[in-house]
């Protein structure tokens, strides 16, 4: 039986597809929740496995209420994953202002400088509404965003709202992305991507990570002193 248990491999933990084939619409929710609020969510494949959702769409909403339309499905999909991208991205932001008022008190140490902390304070009061959408479509930032938010105490109305208008933008772009993409190539090409997911979802990773990457390469580039 444990042979079993472990047949996956471990890479599969990596596939959308898994979470769709193994967990449906609930295990899909409970990532997207975890993914953008919880520390520990950081690791999952967040706007791949959206892009993956909408391809599946029609099954992930039969599975709750199939409403016998196939436009209807995918908003049923958008509607729940909004609200639990909503949900994981507001509870971070809670926990961040639980911790954020103490950490205003500490001292100076080698691993926090309290000057860094009112720089993303005054980050986020200038910027905060970008940052808490921009950070949604971007991996792993997206799930620590909400909770430095909370830390530096951004006001909790104008969160709210840039988390709302965000998770939407969010899920409605990456799940109507791979539904009306699956149908495009399949009407005009007889193409199935499904058959595909792989290198597509490398492709997703590739976009979604290239930002973050050119980033760090140009910004850290621009900070070398010159000799």
């Amino acid at each position: 039986m444990l042979e079993t248990i472990l047949a996956f491999k471990l890479h599969e933990l990596l596939q959308p597809q898994f979470y769709i084939d193994n967990g449906g619409l609930w295990l899909l929710l409970t990532i997207i929740f975890a993914e953008t609020g919880l520390f520990v969510g950081f690791f999952f494949p967040g706007d791949s496995l959206l892009f993956v959702a909408g391809i599946f769409s029609d099954k992930l909403a039969a599975s709750l209420f199939d409403t016998g339309n196939s436009f209807l499905n995918l908003l049923l999909i958008i509607t729940l994953t909004a609200i639990a991208g909503i949900l994981g991205n507001t509870t971070g932001y809670v926990f961040g202002k639980q911790i954020g008022s103490s950490m205003f008190g500490w001292k100076d140490n080698i691993l926090f400088k309290k000057k860094y902390l009112h720089q993303a304070h005054d980050f986020y009061e200038k910027h905060g509404g970008g940052a808490v959408v921009f950070a949604r479509f971007v991996p792993i930032v997206r799930t620590f965003a909400p909770i430095i938010a909370g830390i530096v105490e951004m006001d909790k109305k104008r969160f709210a709202f840039f988390n709302i208008v965000g998770c939407i933008a969010w899920v409605t772009s990456m799940l109507a992305g791979g539904h009306y993409l699956d149908k495009f190539f399949m009407e005009h090409y007889n193409f199935d991507i499904k058959k595909h997911l792989e290198v597509i979802v490398l492709g997703i990773v590739f976009i979604t990570t290239a930002p973050v990457i050119i980033k760090l390469v140009f910004g850290k580039t621009k900070s070398s002193p010159t000799n």
